[in-house]
C-alpha cells in the first residue's frame, strides 16, 4: 500500500498567499523536479477557477431544508481527506468543494425563486439599494376614478423603460400607458384590455417610451376614447 502522499513546499502560500522571493524561487524549483507537486498546483488552480466562477447573487440565499445532500457528500468528502496524514494544501481544496457545493445550491434557489409560477405582482419601487441609476419612482391616486398608479421611468438611450402598476379600473376598459414630455409629446409605453382579475387585483407592466428621458414630465392611464383614470409626474 502507498503511502499517504505529502507535499515537500507550501503551495497555498505559493498560489494565494504572498511569498518572498526566496520562497517563490524555491517552490518554482522544487516544482521543476516534483510532478506530483505539479498536479496539486493544477487541482488548487482549477479549484480557484471554480470558485471564481460563482456569481455573488449565488451567496444572497441559503440552502433549502431538502438540499443537505450535496454539502453531505461534501462533507464527507472533507472528512476522508482529513484521515491520516495529509498537507494543508488538500484541506485547503476540500473546503473549497463544500464552498463549491455550497454556491451551487444557492444558484439553484434563486433560479428556483425566479421561474417559479408567481400572481402578478403589484409592483413597488425597488429599494434604494437596488434602483438604476437615474431611475426615477412615483406613485398617486385619482380622487374622481379612484384608480391608482405606481410607475418606475428608468432612463435609456434617448428613450425610457417604463413599469407601471395599476389598480382599480373596471374589467372591459381598452387602456394604455402614456409618458407625457415636458414639451406636451405624448409616447404609449403599452397597453392592455383589463380583464375581470386585473380589475380585482389589478395589474403590472413593463413597457417603452420613445422619448428623451429628461424630457419626462408624468405618466398617465387612459382608455382608448381618451378617458383619463390617473395621472402621476414623475
Amino acid at each position: 500500500m502507498s503511502e499517504p502522499h505529502e507535499l515537500h513546499v507550501d503551495l497555498v502560500e505559493y498560489l494565494f498567499g504572498e511569498p518572498s522571493e526566496q520562497d517563490r524561487l524555491t517552490v518554482e524549483a522544487h516544482l521543476a523536479a516534483c510532478a506530483q507537486c505539479r498536479e496539486e498546483v493544477d487541482s488548487l488552480t482549477e479549484m480557484q477557477t471554480q470558485l471564481s466562477a460563482v456569481p455573488p447573487e449565488a451567496m444572497l440565499d441559503g440552502p433549502p431544508p431538502d438540499a443537505d445532500l450535496l454539502l453531505q457528500r461534501a462533507l464527507r468528502q472533507v472528512r476522508k481527506e482529513s484521515a491520516g496524514v495529509r498537507t494543508r494544501n488538500r484541506t485547503f481544496a476540500a473546503a473549497a468543494a463544500v464552498v463549491v457545493a455550497a454556491a451551487a445550491i444557492g444558484v439553484g434557489v434563486l433560479v428556483g425563486r425566479t421561474t417559479a409560477g408567481t400572481s402578478s405582482p403589484i409592483a413597488a419601487p425597488p429599494p434604494a439599494s437596488v434602483r438604476p441609476t437615474g431611475a426615477r419612482f412615483a406613485s398617486g391616486t385619482d380622487a374622481a376614478t379612484g384608480a391608482r398608479l405606481t410607475v418606475g421611468v428608468t432612463p435609456a438611450a434617448g428613450w425610457v423603460r417604463v413599469n407601471a402598476s395599476v389598480t382599480g379600473i373596471p374589467a372591459g376598459q381598452r387602456c394604455r400607458v402614456v409618458v407625457v414630455g415636458k414639451d406636451g409629446a405624448r409616447e404609449v409605453a403599452g397597453s392592455w384590455l383589463v380583464s375581470p382579475k386585473a380589475a380585482n387585483e389589478g395589474v403590472n407592466l413593463d413597457g417603452s417610451a420613445l422619448i428623451d428621458p429628461a424630457n419626462v414630465a408624468a405618466v398617465l392611464v387612459e382608455n382608448t376614447d381618451g378617458k383619463q383614470f390617473v395621472q402621476v409626474k414623475v
